[in-house]
C-alpha cells in the first residue's frame, strides 16, 4: 500500500513554503479592492465605433480622471471603466464628453459604492467567512465527539480550510498586479470553497473514524494513512469532476464571474491537496507529537531518543 502518511514531513512543509508565499504577496502587493470594498462607482459602456484603450485613458485624464482604471472585457468589447464616486450629474457630463470624443456609446452597466457602505460590506465578508469557519469548528467536534481527541479532527480540518483560503488570497494578490480586483464574487467563491473542502476532509476523517473503530491497526498511522489511500480515488474523481463543470462556466458564461471560477479551480486543487496531504498527516502528527519533526535537526535527535 502506498505509504503517503510517511512523507508527512514533506507534504507539511509543502503546504508551509506555499503558505508564507501567500502571505508575503498578500503583504507586499495585498489584495486589489473593487469597488465593492474600496468605494468609488464602476461605469460599464460599449463604443458604436472602435476606440482604443489608450486613446479612452488620454480622454478620462483630460476631464480629470487621471487616477481612472480602464479594463475591456474581450468578449463584448465593454469597457469598464472605475472612478472615485460619481453622482448623477458627473456621470452624464463623463458621458457626454467621451460621446463628443468617440461618438455614440451605450450605458450597459453603472454602480457606485459610497465609502461607508464599502466598509460595512468589506465588514460582513469578514464575518460571514469567520462564522463559517467556526461553526465547521463545532460541528466537526461533535460530529466526531465519541473518537478519542474530537479536537484534534475538527482544529486540522480548520487548518486546512485556512490554509486553502490564504494560498486562494495569495494567488489573488498575485493576479491583482495584472489587474485583477475583488469583489462580492470572490467572497461567493471563497465561502464556497470552504464547504468544498470541508466535504472531502471529512470524507477521510469519517474513514478514520470507521478503520478506528474496526481496530484496522494498533497503529495510528498505519489507520490514517490506510483511510486515505481507501478515499483517494473518490475524492479526486469528484473534484475531476467538479473541475471540468467549472471550466465549461469559463469558457462559456464569460468574464462576469471570473473571480468566482477563478477562486473555485484554484480552491479545487488545494483543497484536494489539503484534505488528503495536509489535515490527515497534521492529525497524525498531534497525536505522535511530532511537531519538532518540522525542524531536520530536532527532529533527528526526536527520532534518535526514540530509537
Amino acid at each position: 500500500m502506498i505509504n503517503i502518511i510517511g512523507k508527512r514531513v514533506l507534504f507539511v512543509w509543502t503546504s508551509l513554503v506555499l503558505f508564507i508565499v501567500a502571505l508575503i504577496f498578500l503583504g507586499v502587493d495585498g489584495l486589489k479592492l473593487g469597488v465593492e470594498f474600496s468605494s468609488g462607482s464602476m461605469l460599464t459602456v460599449h463604443f458604436k465605433q472602435a476606440v482604443t484603450q489608450p486613446d479612452l485613458r488620454q480622454e478620462l485624464a483630460r476631464q480629470g480622471y487621471t487616477t481612472a482604471i480602464v479594463q475591456q472585457n474581450t468578449d463584448t468589447g465593454d469597457y469598464i471603466i472605475r472612478t472615485q464616486e460619481l453622482n448623477k450629474e458627473a456621470k452624464s457630463k463623463l458621458e457626454a464628453a467621451l460621446t463628443a470624443s468617440f461618438g455614440e456609446l451605450e450605458e450597459r452597466e453603472f454602480n457606485s459604492i459610497s465609502p461607508s457602505v464599502a466598509a460595512e460590506t468589506g465588514q460582513n465578508a469578514a464575518i460571514a467567512v469567520a462564522v463559517a469557519s467556526i461553526g465547521i469548528l463545532l460541528y466537526l467536534f461533535w460530529a466526531f465527539r465519541r473518537v478519542p481527541r474530537a479536537i484534534h479532527y475538527a482544529t486540522c480540518a480548520v487548518i486546512a480550510l485556512v490554509h486553502d483560503a490564504v494560498i486562494v488570497m495569495g494567488v489573488f494578490a498575485i493576479l491583482g498586479r495584472f489587474g485583477w480586483e475583488i469583489n462580492l464574487m470572490f467572497i461567493t467563491g471563497i465561502l464556497a470553497i470552504i464547504g468544498y473542502s470541508v466535504n472531502n476532509v471529512v470524507i477521510i476523517f469519517d474513514r478514520i473514524r470507521e478503520n478506528v473503530r474496526l481496530g484496522v491497526s494498533g497503529d495510528f498511522t498505519v489507520v490514517v494513512n490506510n483511510s486515505v489511500v481507501e478515499t483517494i480515488g473518490r475524492g479526486m474523481n469528484t473534484s475531476l469532476t467538479t473541475i471540468f463543470t467549472v471550466v465549461a462556466v469559463m469558457l462559456f458564461v464569460g468574464s462576469s464571474i471570473q473571480n468566482f471560477v477563478v477562486v473555485l479551480l484554484v480552491g479545487i486543487v488545494m483543497g484536494v491537496y489539503s484534505s488528503l496531504f495536509v489535515a490527515p498527516t497534521l492529525l497524525v502528527m498531534w497525536d505522535r507529537g511530532e511537531w519538532r519533526r518540522l525542524l531536520p535537526g530536532l527532529g533527528a535527535k526526536t527520532a534518535k531518543a526514540a530509537g
